[in-house]
Parts: C-alpha cells; structure tokens; sequence
C-alpha cells in the first residue's frame, strides 16, 4: 500500500513528505471533502519538497458539470499535479458519469498522457444522493482512468467503515483490480483500521485527519506520518 496525505499548504506538504508520504495530496477542506486548492498552491507545494515525489490534486465535489470539471482538471494538470482527482458528489446515473469521466480524462490526457486521473465515489452516498461506487470499476476502465476510490462526502467524523463493510470494500478492491487499475479508500481513516485496511490490501490510502491528530481542521504532523508509514 502507498500512503497519501493531503496538505492544504507548502508548510503541511513539507510535514508530509518528511513523514514519508508516498504521494502528496493538495486539497482544500474548507470547499468540501475533495475541495479545490488554488493552482499556485499546487505550484508551491510542488517547489517545496522539489518535485521529489508525485503530486496529486482535487479539483472538487463535482455535480453533473462535465465542461467545468474538464476545464478544473486540465488546470490542476497544467499547475503540475501528476494525479488528478474528481468527486463525483451529485452524479447520480451511470450515463452521467461515464461522460464526466470521459472528459476529464480526455482534457487530462490530451495534455500529457502520462498523467493519471482519479475517480472517486463515496461510501456515503445514500445520504448525499449521488452514485454507488460499487459502478465505478467499470465506468472507470471505460473512461480510460488510472484510479477509482471511495472517500466519505460528508466529514461529520463518520468513517468510510460506518458505510461499507469489509466485505463490500474488498469486492470494491478486488473490481477495480480486475478492470486494471488501481484502488484508493480515504474516509475518515484511523489508525486502528490499519488491520483491515491491511486485509483489504488498497493500492492506496488517503489520510489527512489521521496525521493532524484527529482533527482534519488541525495541522498535518511529520511525526504522526511517519509513525503510520511504519506501521503500514
């Protein structure tokens, strides 16, 4: 398993990687689970630890908006994210997501095909009324991206395990492996799930809250990262 962490600025980002994060998460909390952070943020960041590891950035909660999404994602790209991650908060229908996804990855890929696109879906998604994310191993393999996860929509404390169980997180794993591609959960994480998480055996865990303490509003710790590096 690989380990990102989502910093919200340089000084984070820095915590971050001494930590030993694998991958760099640039997010904005205050603009919801998977917010946008400004595209000289994602500069910043990226000059801060010198490009030393890959770096991933959210460009939103998105609703069905596939011009706006691809025009978000071809700027995150653009500001030197190698991962570019998409919610999809209030798509609701397979149809709507296969086109979000599409041109996303089109926008993405058109620029620099080496880039990756990440899809992600959210455990919760009966109570935000958007798409089970059981769909998205093969919306996503049909689209043409690189990853699929599943986060929590709502960060009210409530863990991605309050949603899905084990069983239906391993199925969830075991399809977008089976579709070739690469498998992230995120939500609310604690460190006591490691031993699931363990089991379940994701491509990657996204972490922010887990590594400021508890509280994702806090700071993110280089020594509560490193401690969760060695214990994965």
């Amino acid at each position: 398993m690989k380990l990102l962490v989502s910093p919200i600025s340089p000084e984070e980002a820095i915590a971050a990687h001494k930590g030993g994060a694998d991958i760099i998460d640039v997010k904005n909390p205050k603009e919801g689970s998977l917010g946008a952070n400004f595209p000289w943020v994602i500069r910043s960041v990226k000059e801060a630890i010198n490009s030393e590891k890959p770096i991933s950035a959210t460009i939103g909660d998105f609703n069905f908006k596939p011009g706006t999404a691809s025009l978000a994602a071809l700027g995150a790209a653009t500001a030197g994210a190698h991962y570019i991650k998409v919610g999809l908060y209030d798509v609701q229908t397979e149809e709507q997501a296969l086109e979000m996804l599409v041109n996303i990855t089109k926008a993405v890929k058109d620029m620099d095909p080496e880039k990756k696109v990440v899809a992600s879906g959210y455990s919760d998604y009966e109570r935000i009324n958007s798409i089970n994310p059981q769909l998205l191993p093969a919306i996503g393999a049909k689209a043409g991206v690189d990853v699929v996860m599943v986060d929590t929509g709502i960060k009210d404390g409530r863990s991605t395990f309050e949603f899905m169980t084990e069983e239906e997180l391993t199925q969830f794993t075991t399809a977008i492996r089976e579709q070739g591609l690469l498998s992230a959960l995120a939500g609310t994480l604690k460190f006591e799930d490691l031993p699931v998480l363990k089991r379940i055996q994701p491509d990657i865990i996204g972490v922010r809250g887990m590594v400021c303490g508890g509280d994702r509003t806090s700071v993110i710790k280089a020594e509560l990262v490193e401690k969760l590096k060695n214990e994965m």
